[in-house]
């Protein structure tokens, strides 16, 4: 019995992971495109420079979240 309430435990413990690795990386993406609208806001001729390293910097953090998520699944499987 005690081996079934670990492995609910793990279970458990791997949705929230990944459900919190998500909900964080939906909120950082937020934080720099509302940044990156800030600061075209400000300096509109460094568009192209700001879009870029907006779109390098939230394509690293969703690769964070993804690893984050597997990660947090595979706490449920294995």
């Amino acid at each position: 019995m005690v081996l079934l309430s670990e492995v609910a435990n793990a279970n458990a413990g791997g949705a929230i992971g990944a459900g919190l690795a998500a909900m964080g990386a939906g909120i950082g993406v937020g934080q720099i495109g509302k940044g990156a609208v800030e600061a075209i806001a400000r300096q509109p001729e460094a568009l192209n420079d700001i879009r870029s390293n907006m779109i390098l910097t939230a394509a690293l953090v969703e690769g964070a979240a993804l690893f984050a998520i597997i990660v947090g699944f595979l706490a449920m499987v294995l």
